[in-house]
C-alpha cells in the first residue's frame, strides 16, 4: 500500500454494475448482488488499511422498490441474512465500528427493518470507524425528509424560522458528514440522487469496471488521484 499525504476521511460508493456482471456470467440478474456482497467485503478492509474512518455505502435506492418481484424478495433475503451475519462479525467490536442505515426504513420488510435497528442499537456507542448503508434512500427525498422535521420544529414552537441555517438543515439529515471523495463504479458519470446536498463540494471519480470487478489497484489508483487534487471550496 503506498503511503500518501491526504487520504478522504469520508468515502461515499456508488455501487453500480452487480446486475450487468452477472448478465455476463449468463445468469439471473439479480445472482450478481452475490458477487457485490463479497466485493463489499474487500472494499471494507481496504478502508480500514488507507484508515478511512467513514464509508458511506449507496446500498438500495427509493428507486430500487420498482425491481422486479422475484429481484426484490431475492434482495431482501440477502440483506436480511448479511446484516444477521455482520451484527455478530468480530470486526465489529475490534475496530469499533458504528453501524448507521440511513433512508426511509420504514418502507423494508418488517424482519429487516428490525435486523437493521438491532445492529444500529449494537454498535450506537462504537466510535473508531462509521459505515453509512443507504437503503430506502434517495437525496431529494432526503432533503424533502429533513424539511418536514424542520417544518414540525417550527408547528411545535421548537424553532424559529429566522434560526434555519445550514447548520440547523444539516442536523436535520439522515447524516450530516460530508463525503471527501465520491467513486462511481459501472462507467455512468452521474450521482444518481445520492447524497445530494452533502456532496455539493466532494470529489468524484467515476469508474467503468463494474462493482464486482473492482480490485486493489483500483482502489489505490482513486486514493492516489484523490491526493494529487487541490480542493479549493470555491476559494
Amino acid at each position: 500500500m503506498r503511503k500518501l499525504e491526504n487520504i478522504p476521511n469520508h468515502l461515499g460508493i456508488i455501487m453500480d454494475g452487480n446486475r450487468r456482471f452477472s448478465k455476463r456470467l449468463m445468469l439471473k440478474p439479480w445472482k450478481g448482488h452475490e458477487w457485490g456482497v463479497k466485493k463489499l467485503e474487500k472494499i471494507l478492509e481496504w478502508c480500514k488499511e488507507y484508515d478511512i474512518r467513514e464509508i458511506t455505502l449507496y446500498t438500495f435506492s427509493i428507486q430500487n422498490f420498482d425491481r422486479p418481484k422475484e429481484e426484490f424478495n431475492y434482495l431482501m433475503k440477502i440483506f436480511t441474512e448479511n446484516f444477521e451475519k455482520f451484527k455478530n462479525d468480530s470486526r465489529i467490536e475490534d475496530n469499533s465500528l458504528k453501524i448507521n442505515i440511513i433512508g426511509r426504513l420504514w418502507m423494508f420488510p418488517e424482519e429487516l427493518q428490525e435486523k437493521l435497528k438491532s445492529i444500529m442499537e449494537k454498535t450506537k456507542n462504537n466510535k473508531g470507524y462509521v459505515i453509512n448503508f443507504a437503503m430506502a434512500y434517495g437525496g431529494r427525498e432526503e432533503v424533502i425528509d429533513a424539511t418536514k422535521k424542520i417544518a414540525q420544529q417550527i408547528k411545535s414552537g421548537e424553532l424559529d424560522i429566522e434560526d434555519i441555517n445550514e447548520e440547523v438543515f444539516k442536523k436535520n439529515l439522515y447524516i450530516a458528514e460530508e463525503p471527501d471523495l465520491v467513486i462511481r463504479t459501472g462507467g455512468e458519470k452521474r450521482i444518481s440522487n445520492f447524497l445530494s446536498y452533502q456532496s455539493a463540494y466532494s470529489e468524484f471519480i467515476f469508474l467503468d469496471k463494474l462493482f464486482p470487478e473492482l480490485e486493489k489497484d483500483d482502489f489505490e489508483e482513486c486514493m492516489i488521484e484523490y491526493s494529487n487534487r487541490k480542493r479549493r471550496f470555491g476559494k
